[in-house]
């Protein structure tokens, strides 16, 4: 391996590590109550801006809430956060998420993510897991509303669905595959 080649590794490896330090870092939401004020905020914020959220969230057996999923990335990219999972509009558990890229990119943001379980079954599947994986164990249609349109329950009839939120309202072309979820206790 060439000396170029051998820093250009030494330097995405450091990148890499940074990377995920400040991310996990900038994810720790904190205590539980901190956590739990945030979720509800993405929950009003998501039945207020998605037409049709509000009947969405009621017909949803639970709702894992990540109100900030922080990201950053020079060629190799990370992300992660911390959220809850609604089950009867309250919280039941508290998750991490993290999730890691390769490729093109550069930059750093900040999104809401919502994953919402739609029948009982993949509820608890999702729960008896040890470390559910987008994708591995289990398949999340990602949802995206067009300008006017509304969700609508009756048409979607996946098991879970997930929604991605920016700031300017619900993200299109994104995916949850690869992102890991599990378990966790916040500080006191």
């Amino acid at each position: 391996m060439s000396r170029f080649m051998k820093s250009m590794q030494n330097f995405l490896g450091f990148v890499t590590l940074a990377l995920a330090l400040g991310v996990t870092q900038s994810a720790q939401a904190g205590t539980a109550a901190e956590i739990d004020a945030a979720v509800k905020d993405a929950v009003q914020r998501f039945t207020k801006e998605v037409a049709g959220g509000q009947e969405f969230v009621n017909s949803a057996k639970g709702l894992l809430v990540f109100p900030k999923v922080y990201k950053g990335g020079f060629i190799v990219g990370v992300e992660g956060g911390e959220g809850a999972l609604l089950v009867g509009g309250q919280t039941a558990d508290y998750y991490k998420t993290a999730a890691a890229s390769w490729g093109l990119q550069a930059g750093a943001q900040a999104k809401t993510v919502i994953v919402a379980f739609m029948t009982t079954e993949a509820l608890e599947k999702f729960r008896k897991s040890s470390g559910w994986k987008a994708g591995v164990d289990g398949s999340v249609a990602m949802v995206d509303v067009g300008a006017g349109a509304a969700l609508d329950t009756k048409t979607i009839k996946d098991p879970v669905v997930g929604f991605v939120f920016g700031q300017k309202g619900l993200m299109a072309n994104l995916t949850l595959e690869g992102s890991k979820y599990e378990k966790f206790t916040p500080k006191k």
